[in-house]
């Protein structure tokens, strides 16, 4: 019985080290700071990853946002080359899709962040 708890608690330990090293990685803002962001930095790009037929819909999108769905983002990863020098914030609906296309896009190089809470909480706190 010691030994599954000597098991278990390592198990454990080693769980919150991989959680902890994936979370540091990666730059994340919440929606407020995106919004003032915006407002404030001219350089800043918008990167919205969710499907054309998502940016129709209810949420609808930010003004001046580039739609590149994040399941072609790979492919299309070049279409950005000319924003290299600038800060991209990556939106989705959630805050899920936009996390896997910040990651795929600091693996390019770009200087990325993380919107957390999407498209969702942008509407949902009045943006």
């Amino acid at each position: 019985m010691q030994r599954l708890k000597i098991i278990y608690g390592l198990i454990f330990v080693l769980m919150l080290g991989f959680t902890a090293c994936a979370q540091d990685s990666t730059k994340s803002i919440t929606v407020d700071q995106l919004s003032q962001k915006m407002k404030t930095d001219s350089n800043l790009v918008v990167l919205d990853v969710r499907t054309p037929q998502e940016l129709v819909g209810p949420l609808g999108k930010i003004n001046g946002s580039i739609n590149i769905p994040v399941q072609n983002l790979e492919k299309r990863v070049n279409e950005l080359n000319k924003y290299k020098k600038n800060e991209i914030a990556v939106i989705c609906r959630t805050g899920h899709r936009s996390l896997l296309g910040t990651k795929i896009l600091e693996k390019k190089g770009f200087d990325v962040i993380n919107v957390l809470g999407g498209m969702s909480e942008y509407r949902k706190k009045g943006h």
